[in-house]
């Protein structure tokens, strides 16, 4: 049997921007069966983890400047242009209406492409994805139908599978974004993708 990867995401974290960009390769490689997951991180935060809101209003600076060098350092690994948080136009970012827009996305099959539209528009062009112009263009990109998206989005039940999928994870001991599951065993962040290679190829 194939195995599980969960994938609980946000497009408002850059270093969910870094894991997106490898995952499907990561399940590919192992045979594993993908699940995306899109959440609201904030609401993650909001209930299980207050503190990143600290560290946002009284910073430690030299390590405020190491995450800047180390957040670069991925990107350019990666190959891709994240933005410096700092100097985005907009940040932290309200992105409840791209990630309701995953769920249209991924009724159409689209779910990867429109999620990198979304994470292109605002980590590489610091583009304001809590914005509708915005988002009508990622729609238009992405192949969607533009009426059907912004009636979809509006509607409690796509509210509400978002909730679901935020609430899951918090119930799942899950405390950010990217947060994967292997099999059921959770991993945190960008720089576990190794351990969850390690985990898809040592199943048990």
């Amino acid at each position: 049997m194939a195995a599980k990867l969960e994938f609980f995401y946000d497009c408002s974290s850059p270093w969910t921007y870094l894991a997106f960009s490898k995952i499907e390769e990561v399940a590919a490689r192992h045979g594993a069966d993908l699940v995306w997951k899109p959440i609201l991180v904030g609401g993650v935060f909001n209930a299980v983890n207050p503190s990143v809101y600290e560290s946002r209003e009284r910073p430690v600076k030299v390590k405020a400047r190491y995450y800047k060098k180390d957040l670069q350092d991925w990107a350019h690994l990666y190959g891709l242009k994240i933005t410096d948080p700092g100097a985005l136009k907009v940040f932290p970012v309200n992105s409840v209406k791209a990630m309701r827009g995953a769920f249209v996305a991924q009724e159409q099959g689209k779910i990867s492409p429109y999620s990198r539209r979304v994470f292109e528009r605002y980590w590489g062009d610091n583009r304001d994805i809590s914005q509708d112009d915005v988002m009508r263009e990622i729609v238009r990109e992405t192949g969607l139908d533009e009426a059907e998206f912004f009636r979809k989005i509006a509607l409690p039940e796509y509210k509400d599978m978002l909730r679901a999928n935020t609430e899951e994870l918090i119930a799942r001991g899950g405390f950010g974004s990217p947060t994967m599951f292997v099999d059921g065993a959770m991993f945190f962040g960008n720089d576990r993708l190794p351990l969850v290679e390690h985990a898809l190829v040592h199943r048990h």
